[in-house]
């Protein structure tokens, strides 16, 4: 008999003898702590909901897509592992054989995040007893199978297991938000908050724009015929988010530009755009112009401003046509910051009421672009190493990039960004296991005193985030006036 499957108490800590036993003593005092997730992306639906999670391919493999990619990329179908099809075709359903290929090609993961995270939760979370492979694959998935059965693993328990303080989903604008109020009337509206996502109607080049235009009115009680009407939908669409506990906006834009239009050209746009004849230049121009309306917004109602350009949706179009977004096609590219976000930072950039987190897929931009905007602008703040970039050692080089110029407190703490609910607190422990190890080299350099390390571990696991994504005193002077735009000789 071979022993259970451990995790060992160092994984991602330093290897050298110096530095691990302080990593250890500051990892020690941030192991324990709650958990602030204010970037993700699971379904209010599912706690609203509060039922048991699926069978164990369903929630662990189909709907991940850093897993999914890697098993496609060595030329296991998407069929294989049950991706539904756009148009209804054939897919794997039996979740036990979905299970079985994942288990059969779990030496993929070796090194990946994607191991590590999933160890965390085969092992911590889900009791799983021996490592994974195609001869443990059935007794694996009963063990996890049972496991979910049990009332304790119903997702609202598991935010008290996984002491999840808060947790942030992501909403489109259109969202009626009815599973938030649910939640709210339940007592939990403290606890699972929306994040406003516009994206959908910020792309006028996208084929569904008029549709969910049309949506977003209705939803706000307006009738969209231009550009202030859509406008004002917006900024009443946000004060409902407000209402709902919300903290932030989130922008998923392929640039950052921020370069405002003036209103009859933003004008213009909009009703090309209703007739169903924007161009891609018009598309880039007012996406861009809109994130500058979202930066104004924010001065009014407080929501923090996350902002992730740099990712390359739906690389494949024959796989997005067959499988829709989401299935591990969408593919970073260099982003420039600077010049992009100037005409944001020279109107809000010292607002006190605008908070700017911003992310990046590029991290050759950390040391030479971010971590400058962010080491001088009072409403800038440095997200933490998102997507691609969220690794052991994507994270190291982060802290090493930034702290030069940031410090540790112009960035935000540690954001999870996953659809995988039970990967929270492996992701969390991770980062903090790296946090913790980068700390405990700066005391072993003498650069730091443990003291000092250990107190700003807690900071960059609890109390930053916390900070970055507090309520804002601004959210508590509604504005039900008229729409408000910078004025035109205001703007940069």
């Amino acid at each position: 008999m071979t022993d259970p499957w451990t995790l060992h108490p160092d994984r991602a800590l330093p290897a050298d003898p110096v530095t691990r036993p302080l990593a250890r003593r500051i990892l020690d005092a941030t192991r324990d702590l709650p958990i602030v997730s204010m970037h993700g992306h699971v379904d209010a639906s599912v706690f609203a909901r509060d039922e048991p999670f699926g069978d164990p391919a369903s929630l662990l493999v189909v709907p991940d897509h850093y897993l999914v990619r890697m098993l496609v990329s060595q030329g296991v179908p998407h069929d294989a592992l049950g991706v539904p099809r756009r148009d209804g075709g054939a897919v794997e359903t039996d979740p036990r054989e979905i299970w079985r290929t994942f288990a059969a090609h779990w030496h993929l993961f070796r090194g990946t995040p994607t191991r590590f995270w999933m160890e965390h939760v085969l092992v911590e979370v889900l009791g799983v007893r021996e490592r994974l492979s195609a001869a443990t694959a059935d007794a694996a998935y009963d063990t996890i199978a049972a496991r979910l059965a049990e009332p304790g693993f119903r997702p609202l328990a598991l935010l008290d297991r996984f002491g999840i303080e808060i947790i942030a989903t992501t909403d489109p604008a259109t969202a009626t938000l009815a599973d938030h109020a649910d939640l709210a009337a339940r007592g939990w509206g403290e606890r699972v908050v929306p994040t406003f996502r516009p994206d959908a109607v910020l792309h006028v080049d996208r084929p569904t724009w008029r549709d969910d235009v049309a949506l977003l009115g209705a939803r706000a009680g307006v009738e969209i015929g231009g550009y202030r009407d859509l406008v004002r939908a917006l900024e009443l669409r946000r004060w409902a988010f407000v209402d709902a506990g919300a903290r932030a906006t989130d922008h998923g834009h392929l640039r950052a530009d921020t370069t405002p239009l003036d209103d009859a050209d933003a004008e213009a746009v909009v009703a090309a755009a209703l007739r169903g004849e924007a161009t891609a230049a018009q598309a880039d121009a007012f996406s861009a112009h809109m994130l500058f309306e979202m930066a104004r917004m924010s001065t009014q109602d407080g929501l923090v401003m996350q902002l992730h350009p740099g990712s390359l949706r739906d690389h494949d179009p024959r796989v997005f046509a067959e499988r829709g977004p989401d299935v591990g096609y969408d593919i970073p590219v260099a982003t420039e910051y600077v010049r992009a976000l100037r005409p944001v930072l020279e109107a809000f950039g010292h607002h006190p009421a605008l908070r700017l987190v911003l992310f990046t897929l590029d991290e050759d931009v950390f040391s030479r672009e971010l971590a400058p905007l962010a080491g001088v602008y009072p409403a800038v703040r440095l997200g933490a190493p998102w997507w691609f970039l969220d690794t052991p050692d994507g994270m190291r080089r982060y802290r090493e990039a930034v702290t030069d110029t940031a410090g540790f407190f112009n960035t935000t703490g540690f954001v999870d960004d996953t659809r995988a609910f039970l990967s929270i607190p492996a992701r969390h422990d991770l980062a903090r296991r790296v946090d913790a190890g980068h700390l405990a080299r700066l005391v072993a350099e003498h650069r730091l005193d443990l003291d000092e390390a250990v107190e700003t571990a807690v900071d960059l696991a609890l109390h930053l985030p916390r900070q970055a994504y507090a309520r804002s005193e601004a959210s508590a002077f509604r504005r039900d006036d008229a729409v408000d735009p910078v004025p035109q000789e205001a703007r940069p």
